[in-house]
């Protein structure tokens, strides 16, 4: 069945130990700083709360993209820009859709990470936290929500390879390439809203709920399309039930 299946492909990514490069943009420059954990773990968490209502392509680059303009991306030197100056930055950039909120987002996750973490974004995920807590430290960002938060600590625990202490809190991110997935496998039923959709992946896998998550994400993105489906290519065509 798909919900076998989707989770034992899951599992199987999740196992394997080796950290890959992320295409978080489909650049290679903007991915390999995106990546940077270690040395610029801040990109990802701005990353992650500018991923929204935009394409994901677009919303990833928002950090590189300021490096560029700015001319750094030491905290303290973007600590030293005003919320103003982020607001003309992101409006005559056109950098997002909602310019002005996010660059207030942006301004407010910047002074957050230098005064609650003193500069250092990797103390959300450092030593082997509970997933809870990781989910909560994300929340606690302006714009942030349950989505962006259960995102940012899939994504540190399944790709990044960040060991934490459990995994029991971090949910299914659902987008719309996930909701249509789980939707046309028949995994839950066809008007079936978030929160079903978030309790069937609890079902599914209750160790950790988000182990489907990039494998969902990967198949409405590449596959099971809103329109024109390639069903005969997807990697779950033998199990899905095709509700298209």
């Amino acid at each position: 069945m798909a919900e076998h299946l989707l989770v034992t492909i899951g599992k199987a990514r999740f196992s394997d130990s080796e950290r890959h490069l992320i295409p978080f943009v489909n650049d290679i420059e903007q991915d390999k700083f995106l990546n940077d954990i270690e040395n610029t773990p801040h990109a990802f968490v701005l990353a992650c709360l500018m991923d929204r209502q935009i394409k994901a392509e677009r919303a990833w680059s928002i950090p590189f993209r300021i490096r560029e303009i700015i001319g750094s991306f030491k905290i303290d030197d973007l600590a030293s820009v005003s919320l103003e100056e982020y607001k003309n930055i992101f409006n005559r950039n056109v950098l997002h859709r909602f310019n002005d909120t996010m660059a207030e987002v942006f301004y407010s996750a910047i002074q957050d990470i230098k005064v609650k973490y003193n500069g250092d974004a990797s103390r959300i995920w450092s030593n082997n936290p509970s997933s809870a807590k990781v989910v909560y430290e994300f929340l606690q960002f302006k714009g942030s929500g349950k989505k962006i938060a259960t995102m940012a600590a899939n994504i540190l625990a399944r790709q990044f390879k960040i060991p934490f202490s459990d995994y029991y809190s971090i949910d299914i991110s659902p987008d719309v390439h996930i909701l249509r997935v789980m939707r046309r496998t028949g995994l839950v039923d066809s008007n079936a809203d978030l929160d079903s959709i978030i309790y069937k992946a609890r079902e599914l896998n209750p160790k950790f709920p988000g182990i489907i998550d990039f494998s969902c994400w990967e198949i409405g993105r590449t596959w099971c399309r809103p329109n024109n489906p390639n069903c005969s290519e997807c990697i779950i065509n033998s199990e899905c039930k095709k509700r298209v």
